[in-house]
């Protein structure tokens, strides 16, 4: 009956498989006469979902986070991961051959400078790493008085005799019914942008850039629809999009070329060196560009300026018909969270469902809708103590099945042509206890104070993150990561420049969509999120000295009455949590069946 089209469930090898592949890495760096190697969990533009030929730190340890990093030496070996994924590694990664490392603090250049030693040689691959983080590498070697060494060509890809070929998925035209601006008007935008850097051009290196400016999705990665692919766009004449042309119909070429040149990704590196030994300063974006693309501008003769990428805010900024999709994307997405929070309800109590089961039956009410593309991301489905792992990922081997006196939580997003969706629920089966009640309404209360937050425009996610996490201060507990991200339009799940976290410093702007999850997580025990997703809007403030902001819930599903204690909430929270409800049911009612009509009804009575 339900079936999991877009996720798998396998789990990833280990064992002498991974014995071999390490010692077979030692071997090629003897070969090579480095004494170390750093592998990034990265492709060349620092994507968070990579195609199979770019997972290199999973291949070679068994970690599968979007996340992390490797360090190679003679004798020993350490996987670096943050807080998100430090049980996740635990499970995932052979301990007698590495040691788990924070990714964060101390980083893994302490680590790096602690463990190399005079007149070491640590190799990197610099197609795969920002000229900020081969820095920082080269600061670490330099303290240990070892050096730092770029390699041509990458050991790890010279042992991975099977390693898949790169993606080749066909690209399509995102049109003006979802795009709402034309390809000329955004590059004006951009040459706008790139006149105040002072820049004779651009590198974009990021696939999402170059999808946005150019109204191109494609499938080259899992869950994002994305067209690997590289533009350069000059201050003056045409921009040039580098992309393997077997992705290309006649369609989507005679599309792109109203725009811009297109080219092969092999004449990306010629071009650049004629801009650069003409002297040309090329802007580059310091996140996504590799740093070969500096050494290559540099040793050319011109001057690359690192900063951040202008596309990233613009993008970021949606207009009015990204809007309008993104709510119908979401109204869309809510009738299929309710018939499988309904459908969860009715048959968990049993005892017999599994976490894949509830993976696989949330992305067939999805898929019914007939317009679902992919999930946004693998769904997070975590019962008991899976839920307590941030970023859990069930597999065949991990399957938890689902049982009275739990909580189950499931992180799920879609990608429609219209909108992309990602929302966190967090439901009681059978009697919740009384911590887990004391947990999900602080959690809840944090979460209504970022949909109630009215805030001066200018105001960062950094400045608001405190909101979320108030009621669990209190209680002297918190969660480790950030309250919220940016989403794009059918596009990343994960979106810069802005986040609500302590490290956001990017200004919240009017027409961006941000998530809002905080959440409680006790290991071994349970996991609590509650996640909708909020559009930044112009506020109404009586008397304002400044513009104000607002934020548009977008999201719409059914918050777990059963876990609320309903003393603790305040008249407005109360009053919030009876107006959002009464919202839910005035979206998706009327499009449920009578059994399903009954549900949403008792799951959404006023407290």
């Amino acid at each position: 009956m339900f079936e999991a089209r877009f996720q798998t469930f396998e789990e990833p090898e280990g064992g002498v498989a991974l014995s071999a592949r390490l010692s077979a890495l030692r071997e090629e760096l003897g070969r090579r006469k480095l004494t170390g190697f750093v592998v990034p969990r990265a492709d060349q533009q620092q994507n968070e979902y990579v195609a199979p030929s770019e997972e290199r730190l999973a291949w070679l340890t068994g970690f599968t986070g979007s996340a992390g990093l490797a360090v190679v030496l003679a004798q020993e070996a350490a996987v670096f991961v943050d807080g998100r994924y430090t049980l996740q590694a635990a499970k995932q990664v052979d301990g007698k051959a590495w040691t788990i490392e924070s990714l964060v603090e101390p980083p893994p250049e302490s680590w790096i400078t602690a463990h190399l030693k005079a007149g070491d040689r640590l190799g990197f691959d610099p197609w795969l790493h920002t000229s900020a983080a081969a820095e920082r590498l080269a600061q670490a070697c330099a303290k240990a008085s070892a050096e730092l060494v770029a390699v041509d060509s990458n050991p790890v890809d010279s042992i991975w005799t099977e390693r898949p070929p790169p993606p080749i998925a066909p690209v399509s035209v995102h049109g003006p019914r979802f795009s709402g601006e034309a390809e000329v008007a955004k590059l004006g935008r951009i040459r706008d942008e790139l006149a105040k850097l002072g820049a004779d051009a651009l590198v974009l290196s990021d696939s999402h850039a170059v999808a946005w400016t150019f109204n191109i999705r494609g499938a080259d990665v899992a869950h994002t629809p994305l067209p690997l692919s590289y533009a350069l766009v000059p201050k003056g004449g045409r921009p040039t999009v580098f992309i393997d042309h077997r992705k290309l119909s006649n369609a989507t070429r005679d599309h792109l070329e109203q725009s811009a040149d297109v080219r092969e990704p092999g004449e990306m590196t010629p071009q650049l060196t004629a801009l650069a030994k003409a002297g040309s300063s090329i802007a580059l974006d310091g996140a996504t560009a590799a740093d070969a693309l500096s050494r290559l501008i540099t040793s050319a003769g011109g001057k690359p300026v690192r900063g951040s990428d202008p596309v990233a805010l613009l993008k970021a900024v949606k207009n009015p018909t990204e809007i309008e999709g993104t709510r119908n994307a979401h109204r869309r997405d809510a009738v299929a969270l309710a018939r499988f929070l309904a459908w969860i309800d009715r048959e968990a109590p049993k005892g017999t469902l599994t976490e894949i089961d509830a993976v696989e039956a949330l992305e067939t009410f999805r898929r019914d809708t007939g317009a679902l593309k992919d999930v946004s991301f693998p769904t997070i489905a975590g019962t008991g103590p899976n839920g307590a792992i941030v970023h859990y990922r069930v597999t065949r081997k991990s399957n938890r099945r689902i049982v009275p006196g739990d909580l189950l939580l499931i992180d799920s997003g879609a990608q429609y042509e219209d909108g992309t969706t990602d929302v966190t629920r967090t439901m009681a089966v059978g009697a919740p206890t009384i911590e887990m009640r004391d947990r999900f309404t602080r959690v809840l209360r944090g979460h209504i104070a970022i949909a109630c937050a009215v805030f001066p425009d200018g105001t960062t996610g950094a400045q608001l993150d405190t909101l979320a996490r108030q009621f669990l201060w209190q209680a002297g507990i918190d969660f480790e990561h950030g309250t919220g991200h940016g989403v794009g339009s059918y596009l990343s799940v994960h979106e810069g420049p802005a986040r609500i976290s302590r490290l956001g410093t990017a200004p919240l702007k009017r027409g961006m969509i941000l998530s809002n999850e905080p959440g409680y997580y006790k290991t071994d025990g349970f996991g609590i999120r509650i996640e909708n997703l909020e559009l930044v809007t112009a506020a109404e403030v009586a008397g304002a000295e400044k513009p104000m902001n607002a934020f548009e819930t977008l999201t719409f599903a059914p918050i777990d009455r059963r876990l609320i204690d309903v003393s603790m909430l305040s008249a407005a929270e109360r009053d919030w949590l009876n107006h959002y409800h009464a919202h839910v049911r005035e979206i998706v009612r009327a499009q449920l069946d009578d059994a399903d009509q009954r549900w949403l009804d008792a799951a959404t009575a006023p407290v």
